[in-house]
């Protein structure tokens, strides 16, 4: 009965987490379509160079502590030592708080610093100023969602997210126009990016209340608590900090190569025979473009990474391997059947995509976004496994892996970006090469560890006959309206086919079993629904 519980709990949280991702993605959409449009080209590489380094500061700041503290609260959690649980929180707050405080001092008062002499773009730099405050707020907010992730209470995260997000892209929107109008794209990237800090804020009052309002249920929880043994603060830091640091080295990578790209892309592509502008332009295509789209699968993995950590940590705490086995084939097999489908469509209109959200932009972007397509498969597949490879308490695994990976990138990135015929494609392939090695890696540790089997037929050839259906179906679907209802339209109609196609041609082929629709959301409402008709024995 106890299994099924934390079953549902872990697939209800990957839900809950999930769809307030897309909700997000929706909402970010509204910000990153018409902004590219509002602030142009220009206006989007100085919005890229910024993001990147705030991005590199709060990941340095807060990265590994709100899963370490998730990981430490469930753990303490599932013997019942809800006192511990809540002393571990109040340790992280305080960390998080003084972290996120050095890191607005040295990004705010080094910002000059930063944009003149290391990313070579002082365009940037009221950007930078702009978004700083930020890493005031998004530290303590990040501990109060690892304390509700660590307690599985997802739908608090769920819509402390959607609140930021939404006054995110209403504020920055306006902000950016009304700037981009009176000053230019300096200071209209400058707005855009002020968003972030205002959401930011907005998301902390919200946990803050919703946090209160449990007072009396936590103090009669930690009233209640069985197992509990007082620790000094100093053993929680360190129990904190070996979850965290890898962690955070290891989500340090990304922005760290990021802010890499920014130099090896732009100064590469010069060795090519471009001009700054031209430089600057592509790299904004490439990262504020291509990149935003290939992206958006991956909210319902970084759910699934998230709801992922308390179950299998849970599990490893009261010794239920046989529990976290299970969770780990269902997640990597759910993550397939999402991320698959995805990056084929993706690749079945990258262009047609492309014209239909950008219409300003040049062809090229429609080809980089193919070209990175694989990336939503590579990504998708990494995120889960982290959170599995987190909740075993291997945190170093991931660091590893895409330590690895992002050795090759750099490497694929400067030698090829500086070919002419090549050009921001080398930064692309090089990113494609990273994630495909961190993947393996990664997979190759779970399988030796956990000594689970995959099966070649359940995980790739039937997903594969699937999408490819899928893909030629929507090629052709879309090859046959384009002419007739126009490009735009037709896209929206050979997405929506392909949904169905999808979703009918793995009924059909048994990609999906009884027990695994049962074992989601509301699954046996799904199952009776597909058993009437008929596409489910």
């Amino acid at each position: 009965m106890n299994n099924n519980k934390n079953k549902d709990s872990f697939l209800k949280g990957a839900f809950i987490l999930g769809a307030a991702g897309i909700l997000v993605k929706i909402i970010g959409a509204f910000f990153r379509i018409p902004l590219g449009n509002l602030i142009g080209e220009e206006g989007m590489g100085y919005y890229q160079a910024a993001y990147p380094v705030y991005t590199l500061f709060l990941t340095l700041a807060t990265a590994g502590f709100p899963t370490a503290l998730a990981k430490l609260v469930s753990e303490k959690s599932a013997i019942g030592d809800y006192k511990g649980a809540h002393k571990i929180f109040k340790v992280s707050y305080t960390i998080l708080f003084m972290t996120g405080l050095i890191a607005f001092a040295i990004f705010f008062f080094g910002a000059n610093y930063i944009v003149n002499n290391i990313i070579k773009n002082p365009g940037a730099y009221y950007a930078m100023i702009a978004i700083s405050p930020a890493l005031l707020f998004v530290p303590v907010m990040s501990s109060y969602r690892g304390y509700f992730q660590g307690r599985k209470e997802m739908t608090k995260i769920a819509v402390s997210q959607i609140a930021e997000q939404f006054f995110r892209v209403a504020l920055g929107l306006g902000l950016a126009y009304y700037l981009m109008n009176s000053n230019g794209p300096e200071l209209g990237a400058a707005g855009a990016i002020t968003g972030a800090t205002i959401g930011a804020i907005v998301s902390i009052i919200y946990l803050i209340l919703a946090y209160l309002r449990e007072g009396k249920q936590r103090k009669a929880e930690i009233k209640a608590s069985k197992h509990f043994k007082d620790e000094s603060v100093s053993r929680i830091l360190k129990k904190i900090l070996v979850v965290a640091i890898p962690i955070t080295i290891g989500a340090s990578v990304m922005p760290l190569v990021n802010m890499v790209d920014i130099v090896i892309v732009i100064r590469r592509l010069a060795v090519a025979g471009f001009t700054v502008d031209q430089a600057n332009a592509m790299f904004g295509q490439l990262t504020g473009f291509a990149m935003a789209i290939i992206n958006l699968p991956s909210v319902i993995t970084i759910a699934m990474s998230m709801s992922l950590v308390p179950a299998i940590s849970e599990s490893y705490a009261v010794g239920n391997k046989a529990k976290a086995k299970k969770d780990i084939k269902s997640a990597i097999k759910v993550t397939s059947l999402m991320v698959l489908p995805a990056a084929f469509g993706i690749a079945a209109l990258a262009s047609p995509i492309m014209r239909l959200l950008y219409p300003s932009q040049p062809p090229m972007v429609g080809t980089l976004l193919l070209v990175l397509t694989p990336c939503v498969v590579f990504l998708g597949l990494m995120q889960t496994m982290n959170g599995i490879l987190q909740g075993m308490g291997k945190p170093m695994v991931p660091v590893i892996a895409l330590g690895v990976g992002m050795l090759f990138k750099i490497v694929i990135s400067y030698t090829l970006t500086a070919i002419p015929e090549i050009n921001v494609f080398g930064s692309a392939l090089g990113t494609v090469s990273a994630y495909l090695i961190a993947v393996l890696i990664e997979l190759s540790y779970i399988k030796r560890s956990t000594h689970i089997r995959f099966s070649p037929k359940e995980f790739v050839i039937k997903p594969l006959i699937t999408v490819i259906t899928m893909f030629v179906v929507v090629k052709l679907g879309y090859g046959l309206l384009s002419g007739i209802i126009g490009g735009k339209l037709a896209t929206v109609v050979a997405i929506a086919i392909g949904a169905v196609v999808y979703g009918l041609v793995l009924l059909f082929i048994g990609g999906i079993k009884k027990e695994e629709v049962l074992t989601m959301p509301k699954g046996d409402k799904i199952y009776k629904l597909l058993k009437k008709l008929n596409l489910m024995r």
